[in-house]
């Protein structure tokens, strides 16, 4: 039997609150809630998370800082923001923070658990066979099950999610991937919002790749990506 996922909810509307935890719960999650950044950093701490739902506005600060934070040491449990800050600038400062997905009020009950299933399901990792577990980018190395990019010694941990883009990248070195490609596979989407933060991630790829000259994620005007190294 598969162990129950235990997800941390961090929403300070009580209303929402509870018809969002008692839906979660009916789908078999156990749901720890919580008000504030504080409290959501106290049960990180002292329990097992597998996935994080995150509200942008919060009395003690907010879900980007909080997401920030927990970022500088844990860059694997996928964090969803569900929030009705919906402006783009919101969308690219939450995916900029680390999260997985950006969830806009009003929302669907089944979506939100659409999404949340994608981010915990063992499948949606892209599989990786021996020969791909270590691999070089140029002068870096890249060890995807680890999310780890290196070079001359000095260690980057990526995000799961930056992992995955880069493992797809390499995948199809020299060749144009396609954006409904990466979007699908890795949002199951592509709708606007997926495709900024896509690019988010492309952006941040290229300033971690920035120190070897000869490697290039080249943009392919209105087909995708390629990667050259």
């Amino acid at each position: 039997m598969a162990a129950i996922k235990h997800l941390l909810f961090v929403e300070d509307e009580p209303a929402l609150a509870e018809i969002v935890k008692e839906s979660l719960m009916m789908k078999g999650y156990m749901v720890s809630h919580c008000k504030t950044g504080q409290e959501a950093m106290n049960i990180y701490a002292s329990k097992d998370v597998d996935l994080i739902i995150l509200d942008v506005m919060l009395p003690d600060t907010t879900g980007f800082e909080l997401a920030k934070q927990l970022r500088q040491t844990d860059s694997q449990t996928p964090i969803i923001f569900l929030t009705a800050k919906s402006q783009t600038i919101d969308v690219v400062t939450g995916f900029e923070s680390g999260a997985n997905d950006y969830v806009k009020k009003p929302f669907s009950l089944e979506e939100l658990a659409v999404r949340i299933k994608v981010l915990l399901s063992s499948g949606r990792q892209l599989e990786v066979s021996s020969t791909t577990k270590l691999a070089t980018i140029g002068k870096y190395e890249f060890i995807y099950p680890k999310a780890i990019l290196s070079l001359n010694g000095q260690i980057r941990k990526l995000t799961s999610r930056e992992a995955e883009i880069l493992q797809l990248l390499l995948l199809n070195k020299h060749h144009i991937l396609s954006r409904d490609t990466i979007l699908d596979q890795l949002w199951q989407n592509n709708d606007y919002f997926s495709g900024r933060s896509l690019d988010v991630f492309i952006t941040k790829l290229r300033k971690y790749l920035k120190n070897d000259p000869s490697i290039g994620i080249i943009n392919v005007r209105g087909q995708g990506y390629k990667l050259m190294c």
